[in-house]
């Protein structure tokens, strides 16, 4: 059993290429205020990551956690799928939790967690999602009422109106499917859906090519840090998505550039994930990155 953390330090994981930083807000001698997690997910000037995840106890009785997670421009998420395997793996392998099966809070909703794997590794997790949403008001989408489903809309420097699909799986999504996958045009297209004026609180965006009734690939812009190799919320919402426009079966895999993830979504729209996990290392804050730290 790995230890709790200590003074300062973190443990940095990756789920399919997507890393972040765990921490015990307790155990740090700075605030985590929206400059000082910029500085420290910065990958040049910084510890660099995806992303920090933050250890908070939970609220609500029989949940073993509360997660808060930080996006790398300082906004927070409400849920992330990789982000959650990597926290419910941290927890049981630091000793936080002693049981493989347990729930965890975030911002968007309460997860179900059980760990795979022998003794005290974890090598995958699986994540009950909760449901996924395609209303316009829950997502929230500006300007449509009821399912944001197939709908076009205006993108700057597109050369003809987007038809996507939205959907929120705790965080709001926006799928656009495609016959080919290219990054620099997820990029340029992604950055511009975002922060479409549709999507008051900014989306996630992901362009989908279906390859068959079970295996789509995706390519990914997500809210707060841009190009991203994984994201099981991401992957969540494009099988949500496949499943309402009839594209494929509800047990599908999700291919990324960083890996794939299984996801099966239930006749009830509730969305289970099943993906590796993997820790790099333990960490410590130290020197001048410290130093500045403390003056955020």
């Amino acid at each position: 059993m790995g230890r709790r953390l200590g003074k300062d330090q973190f443990v940095r994981s990756d789920g399919l290429g997507n890393d972040y930083l765990v921490v015990d807000p307790r155990r740090l001698s700075f605030r985590l205020t929206r400059g000082n997690i910029v500085r420290v997910c910065d990958r040049h000037r910084g510890a660099g990551s995806d992303g920090i995840l933050v250890l908070e106890k939970p609220t609500t009785r029989g949940s073993a956690a509360r997660l808060r997670i930080f996006n790398p421009d300082g906004s927070e998420a409400e849920k992330s799928g990789n982000g959650l395997r990597i926290f419910c793996k941290f927890l049981f392998e630091h000793g936080y939790v002693g049981r493989r099966c347990f729930d965890v809070e975030t911002a968007g909703g309460r997860v179900t967690a059980t760990l795979h794997g022998k003794g005290r590794r974890v090598p995958e997790v699986t994540v009950d999602m909760g449901r996924a949403s395609f209303d316009a008001a829950v997502i929230p989408v500006k300007g449509f009422v009821g399912e944001v489903v197939e709908k076009a809309i205006e993108v700057q420097g597109a050369p003809r109106p987007l038809v996507v699909t939205c959907v929120s799986v705790g965080n709001p999504h926006c799928v656009v499917f495609t016959d080919s996958l290219n990054e620099q045009e997820t990029c340029r297209l992604g950055a511009r859906l975002e922060n479409h004026p549709r999507f008051p609180n900014r989306s996630n965006v992901q362009f989908a090519r279906v390859k068959s009734r079970r295996e789509v690939a995706i390519q990914i812009w997500e809210r707060g840090a841009g190009w991203t190799l994984a994201s099981g919320s991401s992957s969540c919402a494009v099988a949500a998505a496949c499943v309402r426009t009839g594209r494929t079966d509800r047990d599908l895999t999700v291919a990324m550039p960083g890996g794939s993830l299984g996801i099966l979504v239930g006749s009830d729209w509730a969305i289970r994930m099943r993906g590796p996990v993997s820790e790099i290392c333990l960490g410590t804050f130290a020197g001048d990155l410290l130093n500045d730290l403390r003056k955020g």
